[in-house]
């Protein structure tokens, strides 16, 4: 792998810039001084994007490699290093957390009225904790940053959340910690195995026996499984969403799931390439199951929140399904999926938040007629549920049609099993949209119901720009993942398998 240190440091401060705004936010704000609060924050999280912009424009699409380098000592007794970087496998996640930032503190600007503060500061850090993850190179800074998402992301459900938060706070919290000690014994192992190297580029290149490939393999797999989240280990999530705030839901639909999905890619497959081949079977089972079970789940749902919860399940089940059949068009299927995944879940979310906002309630049974109302509002929620179901020109379809594709390649009755997602899909999405949006007004709380605001216009109208972009021109997106897709299956296909004397 070839790579050149950067001249400018647009991950350093991709990174740092947000978790520093954090950090000012909380000193200086108070809640006597909530407007100037949101403000800084408005401000932080798009002076934070700006340094992500370069790294899309000026990204090259025929370079082999991490690019946009940073390298330097760390902690040199351990040999460990602050080494960012990233490929095409990690390009869309830096821009796409950025962004989503600034909707997160758009979208709480007139609704949390306590502890602006640390609900704004939280967001900002989770922020550069997040990023830092997709461009770390350093197996423990990797672990660091992935370890220290957890916390903003705790104190957001446990503190802003609804009536059984804390529950809900500590239940995600246990999940993911505990799915993540296995990890750091792997990533200690492969320390000692690579001779003292906390480089990830190294570690692919590791001679490794079948029996340690496929213990690591088990050890990231704990951690990677829990964050997606797979079934079985999926039981956190609809509690986290429905109770955390309408941000949290944002964020940890629109990008926290993906640091699981992002793990495979960057971890189990290119290290236990071996392992990964003799479990895929098992991952492409539970794929599956997500698929469709967690697709049943999701049509039997009263609450909305639950509903897109469940939803998400079964989406980030089609990255896992694409990541393991092992062939091109499923890998880049997968990636892209996550990429439209966070413009359509984050928008989902918003639009029950602009309806709860209003009415206080995300039981399904409470709305009817909304139509008649809130005639904008409507058009938006029409649009991301189709989007959501993989209509054809919107970013849903590129994603899941690749999936599709790459499953019948690989084996025609995987493939016939994934499409049904998109049967399942309509049914759970556009059934709730009909039973809250249209119809005749359900009653008198719905008949006081006002349309979106500026403000929240300007949200929803973004992501809907960016969903009928991708799904209309998936190019960019596309484009950027070929080489690094390309590199990483051929490095899979070749066994690590030490020789046998």
């Amino acid at each position: 792998m070839q790579s050149t240190i950067s001249s400018y440091p647009y991950l350093s401060l991709s990174v740092w810039l947000p978790i520093i705004f954090g950090v000012i936010v909380l000193a200086v704000g108070r809640d006597s001084k909530a407007g100037f609060t949101r403000v800084l924050s408005l401000i932080g999280a798009v002076v934070s994007f700006l340094p992500t912009i370069p790294l899309f424009t000026q990204f090259s699409n025929t370079a082999h490699g991490p690019q946009f380098v940073e390298k330097a000592a760390w902690i040199e007794r351990f040999n460990i290093q602050y080494y960012l970087g990233i490929d095409g496998l990690s390009l869309w996640f830096v821009p796409l957390t950025a962004f989503i930032t600034i909707i997160v503190v758009i979208s709480a600007w007139q609704v949390i009225e306590e502890r602006v503060a640390q609900y704004m500061g939280s967001f900002l850090m989770l922020s550069g904790l997040m990023i830092g993850v997709f461009v770390a190179l350093d197996g423990l800074l990797f672990y660091f940053f992935f370890e220290a998402t957890l916390i903003p992301m705790f104190i957001i459900i446990g503190v802003f959340g609804g009536p059984n938060r804390v529950y809900a706070a500590f239940k995600f919290f246990l999940y993911t910690f505990m799915g993540s000690l296995l990890t750091l014994i792997a990533i200690i192992y492969l320390y000692n195995k690579s001779g003292g190297s906390f480089d990830i580029l190294a570690w692919h290149q590791l001679p490794l026996t079948m029996t340690e490939q496929v213990l690591v393999f088990i050890a990231f797999l704990m951690a990677f499984a829990v964050k997606v989240p797979m079934f079985p280990v999926h039981t956190w999530l609809p509690d986290a969403h429905v109770e955390a705030p309408t941000g949290g839901s944002v964020v940890l639909a629109a990008i926290m799931l993906k640091l699981g999905g992002y793990g495979f890619l960057r971890f189990s497959l290119p290290i236990a390439p071996d392992a990964s081949h003799y479990l895929a079977p098992l991952i492409i089972v539970l794929s599956l199951i997500a698929v469709i079970y967690i697709g049943l789940v999701a049509m039997v749902q009263k609450d909305m929140k639950k509903l897109v919860a469940y939803s998400s399940i079964a989406h980030m089940g089609f990255v896992t399904l694409g990541f393991f059949i092992f062939n091109e068009i499923g890998v880049q299927g997968g990636i892209v999926q996550m990429i439209s995944h966070g413009f359509v879940s984050g928008a989902m979310f918003l639009c029950i938040g602009v309806l709860y906002d209003r009415m206080h309630s995300r039981e399904i049974a409470d709305y009817g007629g909304v139509v008649n109302r809130m005639p904008k509002f409507a058009a938006f929620s029409v649009l991301f549920a189709m989007a959501n179901c993989g209509l054809p020109a919107t970013s849903g379809f590129v994603g899941e049609f690749m999936v599709i594709l790459g499953a019948v390649q690989f084996n025609f009755w995987t493939g016939l099993l994934a499409a049904t997602a998109l049967i399942l899909g309509a049914a759970y999405s556009l059934w709730m949209v009909k039973r809250v949006v249209f119809g005749k007004i359900g009653n008198k709380h719905v008949a006081e119901l006002t349309d979106l605001n500026g403000r929240e216009f300007f949200m929803l109208g973004v992501l809907a720009i960016l969903t009928i972009y991708m799904g209309l021109y998936p190019a960019p997106f596309t484009d950027a993942l070929q080489v690094s897709v390309a590199d990483l299956l051929q490095h899979v296909s070749v066994s690590k398998l030490p020789p046998v004397h």
